[in-house]
């Protein structure tokens, strides 16, 4: 009988994904043929590094942090997010800034970054949101603050307004671009255009 329990618990030691410990959000995920997987996004991936977590059809890909948590453990890997991350986004090689020195410059907390500020005026010149990526758009006015996400119909740079298509309704509106894979609407929109100018 003792051999019976033994066998079974050892079977399921082997059946189970093997935990390769602690794993940390690269400082700039990118990936080169569409095809995301979790070494592109981690460091420290291991023998779960070719995992495909997801497709890229444009410059950029936005997944929720949530989602990438969960696809990390069924892969055996641990990711404790402990920056508080909404959103991670995955750039094309090609498309990646090379100066990213941070999780922040690839995924920054959605309140955080959505927040107007002033922009210099040598990032007005640089694309951070291109067509057909997704977008998460936060409108406030009146004290109503709302959270959609969308697709950009255009590109834009910091600052600069662009045409948004609403994934849900199909409806399209402007925003103005705050930070990669991030727009703002409504009143607080017009207030970060102006500060870009």
């Amino acid at each position: 009988m003792r051999a019976l329990i033994l066998g079974a618990a050892a079977a399921l030691l082997v059946a189970a994904p093997a935990l390769a410990g602690p794993v940390s959000l690269k400082a700039n995920p990118v990936d080169v043929d569409g095809a995301v997987t979790l070494g592109d996004v981690f460091d420290g991936a291991g023998s779960a590094a070719g995992v495909v977590v997801g497709r890229r059809s444009g410059p950029s890909v936005v997944f929720e942090a949530g989602q990438l948590q969960t696809l990390a453990r069924q892969a055996g890997l641990d990711w404790a997010n402990p920056n508080g991350l909404r959103r991670v986004v995955v750039r094309h090689a090609a498309a990646a800034p090379a100066d990213a020195a941070s999780p922040s410059a690839a995924a920054a907390p959605v309140a955080a970054s959505l927040a107007p500020a002033p922009v210099r005026r040598s990032a007005y010149a640089d694309r951070i949101i291109s067509r057909n990526d997704i977008v998460e758009v936060l409108y406030e006015a009146d004290g109503l603050r709302l959270t959609i996400s969308g697709r950009a119909e255009g590109n834009a740079a910091e600052g600069q307004r662009l045409a948004i298509r609403n994934l849900q309704s199909g409806r399209v509106f402007d925003a103005v671009a705050v930070a990669p894979g991030q727009a703002l609407a409504g009143p607080a929109a017009r207030t970060h255009q102006f500060a870009a100018r």
